[in-house]
């Protein structure tokens, strides 16, 4: 590994001065910085699809949201991302903030494991025209605004119809994302290793319609069947598309991954636990 790029939190300085102790600790090391982060520190701007292709390895300093930005930003390359947790052990920022360099120093080495993460592509078609490509690592999210009014979501699995959820909205998420909103809307939580679908509707108006888990290679569509205003696609939380009746929207597995490095002192099951408060009262 020649280039090390760093992504860090906005605003947040304790991960400013990560940064420059990065830099300093590995003076062999090319090291670039996303451009927010390049501006605080002074360092030399470098455009997010140059820090994407030169990047042999990507340190994220922040929690699971700056992970995923990073994880967009990336695009399509599988680079070994270690996420560094600055606040509470985060589902996919692993590594606290005083293993971080003994954990670098094995990932330089060349001494470490990945997660292989499975990603989403989206697409927005209306009247036949694909008006919107994302690929997304948490989940897809098709919800209302203001208005507390139901819509019609046709839903359909390798063109078979499924039903047509009379719900607030639908979400459509990986295993990494079955742990965020997918999981208060009352879906499962999957393990990351298992490559799958969730589909769950959100506050759906018939009480048998519960959330599915579909294999990841199915595609899946939903088609808003009446005019609805104040209607949105949110892409992993990042990104929204406001949406008019007819528009389809279409999910099935990226040919793409997401390889986070594992810290080989937290388990899956470990951060489940303390993130939910497994077995306390």
């Amino acid at each position: 590994m020649q280039t090390l790029a760093i992504v860090a939190k906005r605003d947040k300085q304790e991960a400013v001065a990560l940064a420059v102790k990065i830099r300093e600790r590995y003076p062999h090391l090319t090291v670039l910085g996303e451009r927010y982060l390049a501006h605080a520190v002074g360092w030399p701007r470098v455009e997010d699809r140059e820090l994407s292709q030169r990047a042999d390895l990507v340190v994220v300093l922040g929690g699971d949201g700056t992970l995923i930005h990073t994880a967009r930003l990336l695009g399509g390359r599988g680079v070994p991302i270690l996420g560094v947790n600055l606040g509470s052990l985060g589902f996919m920022t692993e590594v606290p903030v005083d293993e971080m360099f003994g954990l670098l120093d094995e990932v330089l080495a060349g001494h470490f494991k990945v997660d292989s993460r499975m990603k989403l592509t989206c697409r927005l078609l209306r009247n036949g025209q694909v008006i919107v490509e994302d690929e997304i690592l948490n989940d897809v999210v098709i919800n209302k605004g203001a208005l507390a009014r139901i819509a019609d979501h046709e839903t359909s699995i390798d063109g078979v119809p499924i039903t047509t959820y009379k719900a607030d909205g639908i979400i459509l998420a990986t295993p990494t994302g079955s742990t965020a909103y997918s999981l208060s809307a009352g879906g499962p939580i999957v393990h990351p290793s298992v490559d799958c679908t969730i589909l769950s509707p959100i506050c759906s108006h018939a009480l048998t319609q519960r959330s599915i888990v579909v294999p990841a290679d199915r595609v899946i569509r939903v088609t808003l069947r009446r005019e609805t205003a104040d209607t949105y696609l949110t892409l992993d939380g990042q990104t929204g598309h406001g949406l008019q009746g007819g528009d389809c929207i279409e999910v099935v597995r990226s040919p793409n991954r997401v390889n986070l490095v594992r810290n080989p002192r937290v388990a899956y099951f470990t951060i489940l636990r303390q993130k939910l408060h497994w077995g306390e009262r």
